[in-house]
């Protein structure tokens, strides 16, 4: 898949988040959705990108959601 599609929904996931006062669960959650309904391929894919990429034009909670909590 296009990985600025990704970035796009994965941003999109952060910005429902957004609110929340406690960052640490949302991060838990942002990452619980994409491994609840992203395929494998597609997580592995974005994965790679925050590493290899610095994660450009992805949020940061939303990188550091990545980093702690996908299952690859």
């Amino acid at each position: 898949m296009d990985i600025q599609r990704l970035i796009s929904m994965a941003n999109q996931i952060g910005d429902f988040y957004e609110s929340y006062p406690n960052q640490s669960h949302a991060q838990k959650d942002i990452a619980e959705h994409i491994n609840k309904f992203w395929a494998l391929s597609m997580r592995k894919q974005i994965a790679e990108y925050v590493s290899e990429q610095s994660g450009s034009g992805i949020h940061a909670q939303v990188q550091n959601a990545i980093k702690a909590h996908l299952k690859l």
